[in-house]
């Protein structure tokens, strides 16, 4: 199981840290939520859980707990800027579908 995160993706988590002044990295996670079931989760993360899995790439720890890691096995973190808008994108190879407004998704 594994979790990739780009190089514009780790250089905006990077900015953020170093501007925090702390953090191990960041985590992320899925809740049920919206109208496809599950939403994305992210925030920083100052400690690990003991079964969290770790995965770093370009100098920034994803941390993940055991039962997010089922829904986002796979996934690759993103940062894009499309004109005015910018922001994380998650390609999750394994969605099935998404509702309309991109709050939410099933697998």
């Amino acid at each position: 199981m594994t979790i990739t995160i780009t190089e514009a993706a780790a250089r905006h988590v990077r900015n953020y840290m170093d501007n925090r002044g702390s953090g191990l990295g960041i985590r992320l996670g899925v809740r049920t939520s919206g109208c496809s079931g599950m939403a994305y989760v992210l925030e920083f993360a100052d400690d690990s859980e003991a079964d969290d899995q770790i995965f770093e790439q370009h100098g920034v720890k994803v941390l993940v707990d055991p039962k997010s890691l089922l829904y986002l096995d796979g996934t690759e973190l993103d940062y894009t800027k499309e004109g005015l808008n910018e922001g994380f994108k998650f390609n999750n190879p394994n969605v099935k579908d998404a509702c309309g407004c991109g709050e939410s998704f099933n697998v």
